[in-house]
């Protein structure tokens, strides 16, 4: 029992150093390990590509499966000492969070913005989704960022310390990677519609329990908890991603503005639900309260890992206590 109490512990302190160490330091500009994670993963896709769903499954299981794989064999040599596995726990923790990059980016273009500099807007745009910028205006490309600031609260912070709750290190990369691969190969282009196809089911399993403790921690963080749970439950279902919609509409309440409509992507368009219609258009301002939300929300989503892993040891210590009676 004594060493359950610490690896929870571990965890813990491993888990919030690596947050801080997100906090304070960001993305690195060159060896980011997600990014070499990502060209490893492009090296496996150029051998295996078919235009088949079951070379797309292999692509996942080799990629997705050999870092979970690598990281919980780095957990189990790591385990003897308590330093070793605390340091293992920080370093993927702040490997797999982008928060403060999120933010950075989500400032950068809601500042260009803000100066009336359409063009370094546009330019910046991508670094935060795929969407065609050159089709969007002044008020589309800031409903962009809003709504890319929601989802990646979800996938580049939350759903990976769910993750971490439940599974420690492995959890943080398998997630991670999941995520990584689906941006690279989940989507609908003629390439990919079924050799992503496992990668974006997976990303949707995986991403299911972040997806809904975003939604609800947005909604208590938010100025009126009544109106985003009001917005995020009547409109949630509408949109056709399952997770992005309750963590879109439940911001968009939280935040009182509307999300959705047209979509551009890359020459394509794409009509999309109407999230909070009653709701007023998103403002160049409403950025930085994106992204103010989107760091309570974060905290909230911390705090809320290590609770529930401090009581699924306990619950563990007390049925392990119940057997050997």
């Amino acid at each position: 029992m004594r060493a359950k109490r610490v690896d929870h512990l571990g965890f813990a302190c491993g888990a919030a150093l690596g947050y801080l160490g997100d906090l304070a330091l960001g993305d690195p500009r060159r060896g980011h390990p997600v990014a070499a994670f990502g060209r490893a993963a492009g090296a496996v896709e150029r051998r295996l590509w078919r235009d088949h769903r079951g070379s797309g499954a292999l692509h996942t299981l080799l990629c997705a499966g050999g870092a979970a794989a690598g990281a919980a064999l780095l957990a189990r040599t790591a385990r003897p000492s308590r330093t070793a596995g605390v340091a293992l726990t920080a370093a993927a923790t702040w490997a797999v969070l982008g928060g403060t990059s999120l933010g950075r980016e989500a400032r950068a273009v809601g500042g260009a913005l803000a100066a009336g500099d359409l063009d370094v807007a546009r330019e910046r745009l991508p670094h935060l989704c795929g969407r065609d910028p050159q089709a969007l205006d002044h008020q589309q490309i800031a409903r962009a960022v809003v709504e890319s600031v929601a989802e990646n609260t979800s996938d580049a912070v939350v759903g990976a310390l769910v993750w971490g709750a439940l599974a420690g290190v492995p959890g943080l990369v398998g997630f991670r990677a999941v995520n990584t691969l689906d941006a690279m190969v989940g989507h609908k282009s003629p390439r990919h519609r079924r050799f992503g196809w496992a990668s974006a089911r997976l990303d949707d399993v995986v991403g299911w329990p972040g997806a809904r403790l975003t939604a609800v921690l947005a909604v208590l963080a938010g100025p009126d908890p009544r109106r985003a749970w009001r917005v995020a439950r009547r409109d949630a279902s509408r949109h056709p991603s399952p997770n992005a919609g309750p963590v879109e509409a439940a911001f968009a309440g939280a935040l009182g503005v509307r999300l959705g409509g047209t979509l551009a992507y890359a020459g394509r368009v794409e009509e999309r639900p109407v999230l909070g219609a009653e709701l007023r258009p998103v403002e160049v301002g409403d950025i930085e309260r994106a992204v103010r939300l989107s760091r309570r929300v974060s905290l909230l989503a911390l705090g809320t890992a290590l609770a529930g892993r401090a009581v699924g040891s306990l619950l563990g210590k007390s049925i392990a206590t119940r057997r050997s009676r």
